[in-house]
């Protein structure tokens, strides 16, 4: 592993020492997951999340010993961190040298064993399951006897998809993402993805669910897009609407509507909205003083002038927000302004503009989060945004602009202004609606049966938790507000950020070019989701995943347990006669499909898909320890075995293809197609684990899922999207190198490496067939080859073997 590093100290039977700490963090996390309670005791901060953070910061204040699988643990620890009396403490508490002493007692070494490389005993950890009492066996095997007959009539879909009171009707709405660029892979899965799994799951719950979304048109980046490109505005919006309808087509979004803002409903709507507040004395008039561009002979909008930021120095924030530090921004605070168009220096002059009341509106706002957030599932970083606006104290905001392209401002003085695009913006959701149907109120005007889930990056929760829930309070219409605000972080590129200009990153239309399946684009954007804090693009990690959880993990499983049933059985599912162990093994699945829901009801997406993988693990090792394979070929107990081992696995397999389902539907639907699964099964989920494929069920043919990523291939790819700033230098021809990967990336690789050389070492003491032998060899020396190429190793290709 590198002579740099500290060796392991080792206990007893070979144990780091570091394990104790591992599995007390492990325990931590597991609790907050399970519970799907933001806290320790509930949804509210509690002495004992005091005390245990206080304890831990030393350890934990460094993401380097919080590794990416506690996601609980970790939203948990961001969560009061972020807090003002945790910042206090921390600053003059925690971190004063005194407290740092307590980390060599904690951590032992300079790196825990799970992100630096294991203790000198290769034995892999097993998984632990839970304690089952036999009430919840015989409750999973009751479940599991009924089959087909539990499931509820499929209900039929509705044109248009309208509320139905007494129902549980799911709004779901993805921030809509601005017409004038091509959306890149942090944008997809911080908006449209994320929501498009949660509004498949809640179809598969059969839920009555409206997704909708739609390009943002109106303001000034669409303006100056047009400029650049020679168009008028509506030209541009036209033609970039085309281009996301067709991105969004082709990762597979399931949406009901996909409208845009530039339609005669958004200004009814928006114009209704705003004499309301307007006749309840909402509305303010103030005199601004803003940029003018004298060059340009007009004033600056906010997306036409940029400069550094007043609040954390960034130099490229734009007149209205900044991307660094997320705060709003007038633009005549900028330090150093340039003019956008022309570069020039502008000048600071006076505009008559309107503004809403937030003030005014703090008391209703208040007592709406009130009631909204205690049984909500707000985000931890939504919370703590709003939080911060109200802790600083509302503001009055200003809701125009001297633009053209907009919606026209219905007050006399003021005619030749539109709307501050992030006014009228999130109202684009209810003329999107309205596009749809004409009865749109019945979910935009009905809080008392509609729950409404709302998904978006960080940056957006101002406008969604605060400016439009006061603009519609404000209205007193009986708007429909946000139950559910789902904000993630932001993922970055490799290990900078995503640009179109200078060529860094992926880009929703090149994602296409690639040749890997869309499939596999959303496996791994969702399983790197960054929900509790930024995470990063990697190509390395792609490879990684796709060849070790999808190729040897899950797509192992399903196509073995197909093929058990062709080659064994004739394509028929066999008679199975469950043993105490398979009843268990039953009742696992049932606890760890209960988890799934529990989380996926939370929103806790990425988590969520953990489950779909450690049920799939269940099933390999249920396979590996029972060896079917060897048992058909045995007495008449051992071929009566073998088909039940084969039935319990293929209907496993059916199971893991509907949770597959929200997250990759091409893959589900393909499982389904090769297993033959009855179509009822393949539209609802149920919470208990149901015999879908009963004795004598036959399946159709079966084939390999997934394909292995080659390193060549990745290697290219990440060359292609890098921008052109690295050139690959030439390599010799007998030496493979490879970009150093991250401490997790190798230790993800190391966990293969160490199951792998399980698995053949069982073999070879079972003295199994030599070409099985042989193959699970091969694989285990690729693995090997992966590790070093992620450690920036050289291989150098053998040219013969060497005398030991």
């Amino acid at each position: 592993m590198g002579s740099d590093r500290a060796a392991v100290v080792q206990g007893k039977k070979g144990e780091d020492v570091f394990s104790p700490v591992r599995r007390a963090l492990t325990h931590i996390d597991h609790s907050l997951s399970r519970r799907s309670c933001p806290f320790l005791a509930g949804e509210t901060e509690s002495l004992a999340d005091i005390v245990l953070w206080g304890a831990l910061y030393p350890l934990l204040q460094d993401p380097a010993y919080l590794p990416e699988e506690l996601g609980a643990l970790h939203s948990w620890f961001q969560t009061l961190s972020s807090q003002e009396p945790c910042q206090r403490a921390a600053e003059t508490v925690l971190k004063q040298q005194g407290a740092l002493a307590l980390r060599p007692y904690l951590q032992k070494q300079p790196q825990p064993s799970f992100l630096e490389g294991r203790a000198v005993s290769n034995e892999p950890e097993e998984e632990e399951l839970a304690t089952l009492s036999e009430e919840e066996i015989a409750m999973a095997v009751a479940a599991w006897e009924k089959g087909l007959e539990s499931l509820p009539p499929v209900q039929p879909q509705q044109n248009p998809v309208l509320p139905v009171a007494g129902e549980r009707n799911v709004l779901i709405t993805s921030a809509l993402p601005y017409v004038n660029n091509v959306p890149h892979l942090g944008n997809i899965i911080g908006c449209v993805l994320s929501a498009d799994v949660f509004a498949r799951y809640s179809r598969l719950r059969q839920w009555n669910t409206l997704y909708l979304c739609g390009t943002d048109e109106y303001g000034t980046a669409t303006e100056t897009k047009a400029m650049e490109e020679g168009l008028t505005p509506q030209e541009i919006c036209d033609k970039y609407h085309v281009i996301h309808a067709d991105i969004y087509r082709w990762f597979n979004i399931s949406f009901d509507i996909f409208g845009r803002t530039t339609t005669p409903q958004q200004t009814k709507i928006t114009q209704d909205i705003f004499q309301r507040l307007v006749a309840r004395g909402f509305v303010l008039q103030d005199t601004v003083e803003q940029l003018r561009c004298e060059h340009c002979a007009r004033f600056l909008a906010d997306r036409f002038v940029e400069g550094m930021c007043p609040f954390c120095g960034y130099e490229e924030a734009r007149g209205d927000q900044c991307d660094k530090c997320g705060k709003l921004i007038n633009a005549i605070e900028l330090k150093k302004p340039q003019c956008k168009v022309c570069r020039s220096c502008p000048v600071v002059k006076s505009s008559r503009h309107l503004f809403l009341d937030l003030p005014k509106l703090g008391k209703p706002l208040e007592e709406w989060l009130e009631k909204t957030l205690p049984g909500s599932d707000w985000t931890p970083n939504a919370r703590f945004i709003i939080r911060s606006w109200l802790r600083d104290g509302l503001k009055p905001r200003c809701i125009t602009r001297d633009l053209k392209w907009g919606t026209p401002v219905p007050l006399v003085g003021f005619e030749d202004k539109v709307f501050y695009v992030w006014f009228d913006a999130t109202i684009g959701y209810l003329s999107i609606t309205a596009n749809y149907t004409d009865q749109w109120e019945k979910w935009w005007k009905n809080p008392e049966q509609v729950s409404l889930y709302q998904f978006m990056a960080k940056d957006n929760v101002p406008f969604h938790g605060l400016v439009f829930p006061c603009s519609a309070l404000g209205a007193e219409d009986n708007y429909t507000l946000v139950s559910h605000l789902i904000a993630t972080e932001y993922l970055n590129y490799e290990d900078g950020k995503f640009s179109k200009s200078r060529g860094v990153g992926v880009f929703g239309d090149m994602a296409q070019d690639t040749g890997i399946p869309a499939d596999i684009w959303r496996f791994y954007l969702l399983y790197i989701r960054p929900e509790g804090q930024d995470s990063a693009f990697s190509w390395t990690d792609m490879l990684l995943k796709n060849n070790s959880e999808l190729l040897n993990n899950l797509g192992n499983f399903i196509n073995r347990a197909g093929m058990f049933v062709s080659k064994f059985f004739g394509g028929f599912v066999p008679e199975m006669v469950l043993t105490s162990d398979d009843r268990r093994l039953l009742a696992h699945v049932t606890l760890e499909l209960q988890h799934y829901h529990q989380l996926l009801e939370k929103v806790r997406i990425r988590d969520a898909l953990r489950s779909i993988l450690t049920i799939s693990r269940h099933g390999n090792q249920y396979i590996q320890v029972n060896e079917p394979w060897k048992r058909i070929k045995g007495s008449e107990a051992d071929r009566q075995r073998a088909g039940t081992v084969t039935g319990l696995a293929v209907n496993i397999a059916a199971l893991l293809s509907i949770m597959l389902q929200p997250y990759m539907p091409t893959v589900s639907a393909t499982i389904q197609a090769q297993l033959q699964l009855p179509p009822p099964a393949c539209s609802i989920l149920l919470t208990n684990f149901l015999c879908t494929l009963p004795a004598g069920h036959q399946i159709g043919t079966v084939s390999p899922l997934f394909q292995k990523l080659e390193n060549d291939q990745i290697e290219s790819l990440r060359q292609r999207f890098s921008g052109g700033q690295a050139k690959a230098s030439p390599k010799p021809a007998a030496v493979e190198t490879m970009t150093t990967a991250g401490p997790q990336q190798i230790q993800v690789l190391m966990d293969e490496v160490t199951k792998q050389g399980n698995i053949v070492r069982e073999l070879k003491a079972q003295k199994a067939d030599k070409n099985q032998v042989a193959a699970e060899v091969a694989k285990l020396l690729d693995l090997k080859k992966q590790l070093a190429l992620a450690e920036g190793k050289p291989l150098e290709t053998p040219k013969g073997k060497k005398k030991k």
